[in-house]
């Protein structure tokens, strides 16, 4: 059952990625469609965090791997974004990027020094040895490990509150009547 879920969670990031890259290029061109802006972004981005929390909950609950610290620091940036994102999507506020932008880039930035630690451990500094940084713990398709599903997580994150801002009208000053 284990590598069952480790491959489920593989899938779910490969899907994670694919909707990360949608939405920069909808981003990018300026062409984001209402329903996705709308309907689809915020409770999408809600999804993410949940399944990422649900599965890093797995991995050290059920699984007992030993989060290290970057793993600590990294669900630090993603758990709240549970709640977040899940108060956003049903209220409809799309001004959450504001929020979820800052935390997700902070988780993103201790996930690529997680890569990097991965791929060079002997960078891993004063990483707990009973739960040292450097231990690939999962390793799916070849290439996806815990903090790479972290980062794609945590982009697609904030990439689907970007999305979700509200549609640009027309200018108006903040003193005229509406």
């Amino acid at each position: 059952m284990q590598s069952a879920v480790e491959r489920f969670a593989g899938a779910l990031t490969i899907v994670a990625f694919v909707i990360a890259v949608a939405t920069l290029v909808l981003l990018v061109r300026r062409r984001v469609p209402d329903w996705l802006r709308d309907e689809v972004a915020l409770p999408s981005a809600w999804a993410i965090a949940a399944m990422t929390t649900a599965g890093s909950l797995w991995m050290s609950e059920v699984a007992d791997y030993a989060p290290c610290l970057l793993c600590w620091y990294q669900r630090i940036a993603i758990y709240p974004l549970v709640v977040i994102t899940g108060i956003a999507a049903w209220r409809r506020d799309g001004q959450v990027w504001r929020y979820v932008v800052p935390i997700a880039a902070l988780g993103s930035m201790v996930s690529i020094w997680h890569l990097i630690i991965e791929r060079n451990p002997s960078l891993g500094g004063a990483c707990d040895p009973a739960a040292p940084c450097a231990v690939r713990w999962v390793e799916e398709f070849g290439f996806l490990t815990l903090p790479a599903m972290a980062l794609t997580a945590a982009v697609a994150i904030a990439l689907l509150t970007l999305a979700a801002r509200p549609a640009a009208g027309p200018a108006t000053h903040p003193t005229d009547p509406a």
